[in-house]
């Protein structure tokens, strides 16, 4: 499905800002061709993240009033459920090295993105290749014990 949204951009420090008009939140870029593949890749994730979570967007709204006297940036996406890069919960035990189980306990403690699409779990592979690049230690974590010196 088409989204398509407006945003304002406006240079601020040396860098030029994209703030969407119907969302909280923006992106920077250094220039302009950095700025409209920003505030699109921006605009993805949020309406991929609306799409796995269930949650309703925003209805877009144009010839919004600028308010930091920049420029209007129109920005449109193409996705849904199925353009999101993900995997079925065994391959993630897979990917990761661990239990179906474990996997199932990463998502609920929010340590993998997970959603439902009819009776499946999958998992996005971005949250595995975070979860990859920051490996964790087996285990509780160990307290370290302070030793009173005598005098």
């Amino acid at each position: 499905m088409q989204y398509t949204y407006e945003f304002e951009v406006f240079e601020s420090e040396g860098w030029l800002l994209a703030f969407p008009f119907d969302f909280d939140g923006g992106t920077q870029g250094e220039d302009w061709e950095d700025i409209a593949v920003m505030a699109a890749d921006w605009l993805k994730i949020v309406v991929e993240d609306s799409l796995m979570h269930k949650y309703e967007l925003p209805k877009a709204t144009f010839g919004n009033e600028l308010k930091n006297g920049g420029t209007r940036m129109i920005v449109s996406i193409e996705t849904s459920l199925n353009s999101i890069d993900s995997v079925s919960a065994t391959e993630a035990a897979r990917l990761l090295g661990v239990s179906p189980s474990r996997v199932s306990h990463m998502i609920r403690d929010n340590l993998l993105e997970a959603y439902r699409d009819g009776n499946r779990t999958l998992i996005t592979k971005a949250s595995i290749e975070a979860r990859l690049a920051d490996p964790r230690k087996a285990g509780r974590p160990r307290k370290d014990v302070v030793v009173a010196k005598s005098a």
